[in-house]
């Protein structure tokens, strides 16, 4: 298939109309009608991911994170996004990234995370728009299938999505009372904060929390459960693959970046 061809199915899923406005998503290297018999799925478009598409022979990367986010005045080996940029021009790799009109697309990240983590029914914690009746927008709030204590519910995110730690603030806020209300918002959520006190969730799950904003929420009654920017998110990739398998068959080889927590406790 042509990249083009694999690009329109990709938005039919998650047009790039439903990404925000401040966001990169798209075809950003590469060419259009390359043609594609192998692609590579990761979340960060990092040295590993590239080095792997070039070694495995892919035609094509597919990334949630887009690796040029800002204007870049030259593309050269001289830093790390350049480098990764002349690599895949070298290698004839094209690449396409699927950011916040990702996150945002009913069914797709936000809907994933709500239902791993048991979170019913529900409406996006920040609608953007609706598209055939159904409202999509960043993160998701609803009440929890089964309600349980805050810390259980750390545990439950800590070990459905996979993760080695999640930093809890307002730990002790749920012990007596069950969590049956929740939100998540998969990636850094820091923003959403106002918008699940506002529609009275008792727990966030997201990722990148500052100290103050972490306490600060907690002084508010909402627990912060922080699994990480790419704790949430590496679900991406089971997903889409799924979904290009449901779509194009055996007609080109996926591959997968492995679920690798970048950070660590020592």
């Amino acid at each position: 298939m042509r990249c083009s061809e694999i690009i329109n199915i990709l938005e039919e899923l998650a047009p790039h109309r439903m990404a925000c406005e401040w966001d990169n998503p798209g075809l950003l290297a590469g060419r259009k009608e390359k043609e594609v018999k192998k692609l590579l799925l990761c979340v960060d478009a990092d040295d590993e991911a590239v080095a792997l598409a070039v070694r495995q022979g892919a035609d094509m990367i597919v990334s949630h994170h887009p690796l040029i986010f800002r204007s870049i005045k030259r593309v050269t080996d001289e830093d790390f996004i350049g480098r990764r940029l002349v690599e895949m021009i070298q290698s004839d790799l094209s690449y396409f990234a699927m950011h916040t009109n990702f996150d945002s697309a009913p069914g797709c990240m936000a809907d994933l995370a709500a239902e791993r983590i048991g979170i019913c029914g529900g409406e996006p914690l920040e609608a953007m728009g609706e598209e055939n009746g159904v409202l999509y927008g960043i993160g998701k709030t609803g009440s929890l299938e089964t309600p349980v204590t805050g810390m259980e519910l750390a545990r439950r995110v800590k070990e459905t999505f996979g993760l080695p730690f999640v930093t809890v603030y307002g730990e002790g806020l749920w012990e007596k009372e069950l969590v049956v209300r929740a939100a998540v918002c998969p990636g850094s959520g820091g923003s959403t904060i106002q918008a699940a006190l506002e529609k009275g969730a008792q727990a966030l799950i997201t990722g990148d929390i500052g100290h103050h904003a972490g306490i600060d929420a907690a002084a508010q009654g909402l627990m912060i459960i922080d699994a990480g920017h790419y704790g949430l998110e590496h679900i991406f990739m089971d997903y889409m693959e799924g979904y290009l398998r449901q779509r194009l068959g055996d007609q080109i080889q996926i591959l997968k970046m492995p679920v690798h927590f970048p950070a660590a406790v020592v």
